[in-house]
């Protein structure tokens, strides 16, 4: 090997007990660097430190009976469940089955929550350490979770003190001129999984130490000295914050009436995809009963809606109604004006059967009116999942022939309201929860 070729070493330190609550985990650390056969510590090591070894001295620990309780107490957000696993954001930002709740390397009938602060930890070792030897290390507090779409665990960072968290290559190029314009690189997490293939997760060997990479360590050391918690990526910029069943669920509960949009554009290829989603509802006598037809342009949306105002004021004319409440309803339903984009869904009845008697026509229709209803539901539920809001308005409903007439629909399109679409202008109000219980009857 070329005596400039990048190298590093990593070791265990062995010799650390048993720790409870009140043990100086800096000591212990201390007394097993200098251990007779190891070389110590020395400026621009780096500690990669086991998180359970602090649980211990920190006094996280539960009995096993709370284990439940804990888990919900160190959630904050649900973000999968299958059967009794659950894996949850827990209060450090964390993704992990149990919210890092771990039953492993204590003693029976006890559980270990994460320390109460990582990053602190680490500070607090590295403090000691420095004070206590008069080496300058960074520290690395770890623990083990799984992966998205990969089998097994892996090691990762929950704390740093004194070590490069991330090394941002962004405008920076690659070998061959390229420019980098995405490359973060987590050193953290790669310096926890490299201490974990000597510490291993069963043989008693806590920390380890990486020698060879002083250019990491320092209190100036590049992105993310602020410690570990800078990796966690924020809500915005997470594409997969959800499984797959707790993604539905949270695009029906994110499904709200919106009455005030932005001025900002709707993406004409999220509505289509949320057409995609309607036609999938089910439909009596393998039929398509549904039609959607997309108002894109404020000329096409306009003349509708005037001529839908038209209707309805020769309507409340006909009723005897005021001028003045006329204008007062006029107004209250001017929320399909404010929206960028209109949605009007259409039922047809192709391919329903012909009845002899009214009563079974009327269900008959009435088993296209459901299909149809179900079509609009995952519409709009769709619509939620790509962050646009909507109302669902009956308007046309009231007014079919005009609305035919404007957008040159067929006869037999019946338009089954209208849909505003736009981004919202104002987060959503609060929803009061409603139980299943008061809308179940079990015989």
């Amino acid at each position: 090997m070329s005596a400039t070729a990048p190298s590093y070493r990593v070791w265990a330190l062995p010799g650390i007990p048993e720790l409870h609550e009140g043990d100086d985990v800096a000591k212990l650390i201390a007394a097993a660097a200098f251990t007779d056969g190891l070389p110590g510590l020395a400026d621009g090591d780096v500690l990669v430190v086991t998180s359970k070894i602090l649980s211990k001295a920190e006094g996280r620990i539960l009995r096993a009976e709370d284990r439940e309780a804990a888990i919900d107490a160190e959630t904050v957000r649900l973000v999968a469940r299958r059967g009794t696993l659950r894996v949850v954001e827990n209060r450090l930002g964390l993704v992990m089955a149990a919210a890092g709740v771990d039953a492993s390397n204590t003693e029976a009938g006890t559980v270990l929550l994460l320390p109460e602060d990582p990053d602190a930890s680490a500070r607090r070792i590295r403090e000691a350490l420095r004070t206590g030897l008069g080496v300058d290390v960074g520290v690395v507090i770890t623990d083990t979770a799984g992966r998205p779409w990969r089998k097994g665990v892996t090691d990762f960072a929950i704390g740093a003190a004194g070590v490069q968290v991330a090394n941002d290559l962004r405008g920076d190029v690659d070998a061959h001129g390229n420019p980098l314009v995405a490359t973060v690189v987590a050193t953290v997490d790669e310096l926890a999984a490299a201490g974990d293939l000597v510490k291993g997760k069963a043989g008693g060997l806590p920390v380890a130490v990486v020698r060879g990479l002083p250019h990491v360590v320092g209190d100036a050391c590049g992105a993310g000295e602020e410690g570990a918690r800078w990796l966690v990526r924020p809500a915005v910029d997470d594409m997969f914050r959800l499984g797959t069943s707790e993604a539905v669920r949270e695009a029906v509960s994110l499904r709200r009436t919106v009455r005030e949009f932005t001025d900002d554009p709707v993406d004409p290829g999220a509505v289509r995809r949320a057409v995609a989603a309607a036609v999938t509802a089910p439909a009596p006598h393998h039929t398509t009963p549904w039609r959607f037809v997309l108002l894109e342009t404020e000329a096409a949306r306009v003349e509708l809606l005037d001529a839908m105002r038209d209707a309805w004021i020769a309507d409340l004319r006909a009723d005897g109604r005021s001028e003045e409440s006329i204008a007062r309803r006029v107004r209250r339903g001017d929320v399909l004006r404010k929206a960028p984009y209109l949605a009007v869904p259409c039922l047809v009845m192709d391919g329903s059967h012909d009845y002899p008697d009214a009563r079974r026509s009327a269900a008959e229709r009435e088993m296209f009116v459901v299909a149809a209803g179900a079509a609009v539901q995952n519409f709009l539920v769709t619509l939620a999942g790509e962050r646009l809001g909507s109302a669902w308005v009956s308007s046309t409903m009231f007014c079919r022939d005009v609305v035919r007439r404007v957008l040159d629909l067929p006869e037999g399109w019946d338009p089954m309201g209208a849909v505003a679409i736009g981004r919202p202008a104002v987060p959503p109000a609060e929803r009061a929860a409603r139980g299943a219980d008061a809308f179940v009857v079990v015989r």
